[in-house]
């Protein structure tokens, strides 16, 4: 069986700059519309079936949920899915958010 790895942001954004990333947004409609990391592509009940299909499975896939605590079941599923590389991004978009205005400052 297939399983993901739990990915530290620090971590995250070096792979991001070192090669392509398939990122999955699994938060709610409203929250992904609000604010999410460029790239992902929201990932819900109603297109996951079309995603997994169309996938590259060979590509590095990364979750993101809202804290880094939901992301672990999806990343799970996907793992199951057949996807090679798949991660389970720490601290979530809240996180990765937070990273993004202490860098900025």
């Amino acid at each position: 069986m297939s399983q993901y790895q739990c990915l530290p942001l620090a971590d995250f954004e070096a792979l991001r700059q070192r090669r392509e990333l398939q990122i999955v947004d699994i938060r709610d409609a409203s929250a992904f519309a609000a604010g999410h990391i460029p790239g992902a592509v929201h990932l819900h009940n109603g297109n996951l079936a079309e995603f997994v299909l169309n996938a590259e499975f060979e590509e590095p896939l990364v979750v993101v949920c809202y804290h880094g605590i939901s992301s672990q079941g999806a990343a799970g599923y996907l793992a199951e899915q057949g996807f090679e590389q798949v991660y389970s991004l720490d601290g979530g978009f809240e996180g990765w958010q937070k990273c993004q205005v202490v860098s900025n400052s």
